[in-house]
Order: structure tokens, then C-alpha cells, then sequence
């Protein structure tokens, strides 16, 4: 007998289950009818058919008659308390291509949460294998999607790492797709590509303050390129030039601006050349301090 494809998507009952069901109908008898549409396609009733053929007993059947053949289907089988609410939102799910109804209206129909529905057809589309486990309870929902949120992230970062690779390093990424060297290899090889390059401009921005600065040493990038030392190696240099170049700067700031708050006594000084005041302060002073100040004093 033929069986409309959105029936089939529910389980059937187990062995065991289906024996105790043909045991029940051989004592007390076929409860329920089994339901076929116009064209003697069955919609509901799998289980009490493969019961009544164990049991050796004629089952009794039922025409549907009504104006929604598909969605009996549903409303006699979503309740079934053997079925899990992951087993009823995957097939809800699954069902969508034999539904005219939206999940969101299944949701509210069969009482079950549209989230659980909208994780159920992620789930389908991204791993039909694994919901069909679900579907016929051998794994469960959540665990299901959480294992396709893991497979999403890590197609992810894969679909990055290949997007980087095109982008920065399309020689890189031409022997990923030939095979010729792993991603991860690939990846590598860009992340060292990138360190070197970033070396390379910071040591560069270090030659130019050099030679801006009238520094005659050989610039790091030349000693760099003819393999004297290394691009680490120039890179730490660099970095100590600027360092100790700092360093200069700020002392000459601070003794600087201490000039500039004895700025005072010099002019005074040079408002009272000659003067005993004068002399009495610069006989004080050591020969050199001495000349200096006298050339202070005529800048005044």
C-alpha cells in the first residue's frame, strides 16, 4: 500500500512496541481506524497496519474526506506521545515541502516553540544526516544544533582564512586549492610574510628619523638587505635607537626649560653690568660657568 511521503516521516514504533500493539488489537480489537485519502493513499495509520498484519488480523479502514488531506497527517501524528518535541519540530521541518502552512503557524498549531522549529531547519540544512538522527530520536535536538553551530563556526573561520589568503597572498592560496600545502601551512607562511613586512616598514620609518636627525650610521634596512644582521635583529635596533632618541629628547626638555627659569637671574645680571652685585655673584662661579654667563648677559 502506498504511504503519502509526509506521513513516512514519522518513526515508526519500535519491535517490541509494534508486537505489544498487535497483541492490544488481537485481545481488544482495532480501536482507531486506519486513514487513506481518495485515492487509497494512506495518510495515518502505519503502525496499527504493520500491528493488524502480526496479529493476522484484517484492519479496518477509513476514507478522509475533508479539505486539508496533508494536514491530518499532522494533527494525528505530531501528538503521539512516543515522539519528542525535537523529533516534532524536525518534522515539521523536514515537511515544509508538503506544506502550504508556514512554521510559523505549525508552532502555534501543534504548541511548539518556533525557536525549536527555526534550530530544527538549521539543522536540515546544514546536516540532513544528523537530522534525520533526530528525527527518528537517536539524537537529540539541542544537541544536534549544537553540533551545527560548531560546524557553522568552523566553516567560518575556514571561509576567512581562505579569504585572507586570496586577498593578501593569492600564490599561497592557488597551492592551497592544488593541494600542494595545507591551509594551515598557507596561513602560516602569510602570518611570517606580514611579521617580516611590518619589520621591514618599521625599521624603514626608523632609517628616515635617522637620517633626518643627521645620524651618518649605515641605515638597518641596508644591513638588513645585504644579510648583515637580520630583520629581527634591525627591528630591536631600531627600537633602541628610538628609545634612547626619546630619552634624549626628554633630557633636553628638562634642562631646557631649567634654563629657562634661570632665564630671570641672567637678565638681571645684564641690567647690572659692572656692579659689586655682579662681580660678587661671578667670582663665585667656576671659569667656564663664568664666560658663559658674560655671553648670556650680552644676549639680553
Amino acid at each position: 500500500m502506498q504511504t503519502h511521503p509526509a506521513a513516512d516521516m514519522f518513526p515508526m514504533l519500535s519491535e517490541d512496541e509494534l508486537h505489544d500493539l498487535a497483541e492490544s488489537i488481537k485481545a481488544q480489537g482495532q480501536h482507531k481506524d486506519i486513514v487513506l485519502d481518495a485515492n487509497g493513499v494512506l495518510r495515518d495509520g502505519r503502525n496499527r497496519l504493520a500491528a493488524c498484519k502480526l496479529a493476522g488480523i484484517e484492519p479496518r479502514f477509513t476514507t478522509y474526506t475533508g479539505n486539508d488531506p496533508k494536514g491530518v497527517i499532522f494533527s494525528y501524528n505530531l501528538c503521539r506521545r512516543n515522539l519528542s518535541k525535537g523529533q516534532q519540530a524536525m518534522i515539521i521541518a523536514m515537511a515544509r515541502s508538503f506544506s502550504e502552512h508556514s512554521l510559523r503557524h505549525h508552532a502555534k498549531l501543534h504548541s511548539i516553540s518556533l525557536t525549536r522549529i527555526s534550530n530544527a531547519a538549521t539543522v536540515l540544512k546544514h546536516s540532513p544526516h544528523l537530522a534525520e538522527q533526530v528525527r527518528i530520536g537517536a539524537v537529540r535536538l539541542d544537541a544536534a544544533y549544537a553540533t551545527v553551530r560548531e560546524y557553522k563556526a568552523r566553516s567560518a573561520a575556514l571561509r576567512a582564512q581562505h579569504d585572507r589568503l586570496r586577498e593578501h597572498a593569492p600564490d599561497l592560496a592557488e597551492q592551497v586549492t592544488e593541494e600542494l600545502i595545507t591551509l594551515d601551512d598557507a596561513t602560516a607562511a602569510l602570518d611570517q610574510r606580514q611579521h617580516e613586512q611590518q619589520l621591514r616598514q618599521s625599521v624603514q620609518d626608523s632609517d628616515a628619523v635617522r637620517l633626518a636627525d643627521g645620524d651618518p650610521t649605515p641605515p638597518l634596512a641596508q644591513l638588513a638587505e645585504q644579510g648583515d644582521i637580520t630583520w629581527d635583529q634591525a627591528h630591536q635596533r631600531a627600537e633602541q635607537f628610538l628609545a634612547q632618541r626619546q630619552d634624549a629628547i626628554r633630557q633636553a626638555q628638562d634642562e631646557l626649560q631649567t634654563l629657562t627659569n634661570t632665564w630671570a637671574v641672567i637678565q638681571d645680571l645684564a641690567a647690572r653690568p659692572n656692579t659689586p652685585y655682579t662681580r660678587d655673584i661671578l667670582d663665585g662661579l667656576t671659569p667656564e660657568a663664568r664666560s658663559l654667563i658674560k655671553n648670556l648677559t650680552t644676549l639680553v
